[in-house]
């Protein structure tokens, strides 16, 4: 529910605070939030992840953070909150599409035909759009899609290092890091300045979206260290209809007759791909 929140309150200023400045806002408040929980959890701690877990847990957090939002601010750049909710719901079925190429899922036929009907679902959000094929860009959504591949290769790969490691410290590692790239990627918008000239509505979203932000994220990850990815991934339905209902209460942006029955599509869906094995069938591998 957080990530449906947070896009309607990013599509609400990404006319004031280009992507990558707001992704390196968005992070950089969601570290101070996690920052004293943190060193609490290290406190007589006297052994650090070797160098190689670090790396790796740096390169994760550098997607998952900083190059998924980075995207997903981009494509809200030109994409209402509730259609973007829409493409970034197929998260979960892109986790478990991964999953299987990775030997953690079995792909079967109920699998499939959630992934369908997921797919069917968004084809008809968009279909205004595709009526009008080759009169507009399809970057915006091309961006939003690739940020939900992101965050699903990042949170099928997560999960070793946060069975070995304790959360908090991980999330606030992997957002520190995040910080510190997206500070140097968004030099390109010159967002010492573009800081400086914030409205106090715009800081007071930016808070919003950080605390949602720190909140959040330290629940996922706490959750895929307890289960697997795709039983995670598949709460992000909620995604698609916060993002709609708060879209339409707060920007104005209409719930269209096509819109809810793409919610419903994609929810069957994800209801479909994700229903627990018949008792005595083969379980999925884990």
């Amino acid at each position: 529910m957080l990530v449906g929140a947070a896009i309607v309150a990013s599509r609400s200023v990404v006319a004031e605070v280009p992507p990558l400045t707001l992704a390196l806002l968005r992070y950089a408040v969601g570290f101070l939030c996690l920052l004293p929980f943190a060193l609490a959890a290290l406190r007589g701690t006297r052994t650090l992840p070797p160098p190689r877990d670090l790396w790796a847990m740096a390169a994760l957090g550098t997607g998952q953070f900083a190059i998924l939002i980075a995207l997903l601010n981009w494509g809200l750049q030109s994409v209402a909150a509730a259609p973007a909710a829409l493409i970034f719901s197929l998260f979960p079925l892109v986790t478990l599409l991964l999953g299987a190429a990775l030997r953690s899922e079995r792909i079967t036929a109920r699998l499939l035909a959630g992934v369908l009907l997921s797919i069917a679902g968004v084809a008809l959000a968009l279909a205004p759009k595709l009526q009008g094929a080759g009169r507009g860009s399809w970057g915006g959504e091309l961006a939003v899609f690739a940020s939900a591949c992101v965050g699903a290769l990042c949170s099928v790969l997560y999960r070793p290092y946060l069975q070995r490691y304790p959360t908090v410290p991980v999330s606030a590692f992997a957002m520190l890091v995040s910080v510190l790239s997206l500070a140097a990627a968004a030099l390109s918008e010159a967002w010492p300045w573009r800081v400086l000239a914030l409205s106090g509505a715009a800081w007071g979203v930016v808070a919003f979206i950080g605390l949602a932000s720190g909140v959040g994220y330290f629940w996922w990850l706490h959750a895929l260290k307890h289960e697997p990815a795709t039983r995670v991934t598949v709460f992000l339905a909620l995604n698609p209809v916060t993002a709609a209902v708060l879209g339409w209460a707060l920007l104005g942006e209409p719930l269209a007759p096509q819109l809810l029955g793409a919610l419903a599509l994609i929810a069957a869906g994800l209801w479909l791909a994700t229903r627990p094995a018949k008792p005595g069938g083969l379980a999925s591998p884990r």
